[in-house]
Order: structure tokens, then sequence, then C-alpha cells
């Protein structure tokens, strides 16, 4: 799955279209009428490689082009110098 898929994607994860839901809408991505929000578009619109970057990058506060990305893994580690 790449992207336009976060619903879909989230609910093969979890096992459960309606607690897919529910972790949108807590986490701000979807309203309660089942809308994707500005973020949940832009979250939506990445691929797994991007959103896996942008979670490295929001978690430490550096930059997402200081990242690689481990596709094995789904994880993103900093670059070597």
């Amino acid at each position: 799955m790449g992207r336009h898929s976060l619903l879909k994607r989230l609910t093969a994860q979890v096992g459960d279209e309606g607690k897919a839901r529910a972790i949108l809408i807590s986490r701000g991505h979807m309203t309660e009428s089942g809308k994707l929000t500005a973020e949940g578009r832009k979250r939506d619109a990445m691929t797994a490689e991007e959103r896996a970057i942008d979670r490295a990058a929001k978690r430490s506060g550096r930059r997402p082009s200081e990242y690689k990305y481990d596709p094995a893994k789904n994880t993103a580690r900093l670059r070597r110098r």
C-alpha cells in the first residue's frame, strides 16, 4: 500500500475498521464524520518511507534530509557522515 490509503493501511494493521477510525480521530487525522482533516490528508499523501522519516525527524527535532529509510524495518536512521 502506498499513497492515499491511510484508513485501509491502518485497518490492515489493527484488524478492524472501527478501531482504525477511532485511532485516526484521536490523532486528529479524521473527523467524526469520517473525512480526513488537513493533517490527515498530508499523512495520507505520504509513502511509508516519507512517514518513517517524518516520525524520526519530529521525534528528534532534526531535519528529514538527515535520515535514511530502512524498508525492512520501516524505520528511519540518521545518515552516516
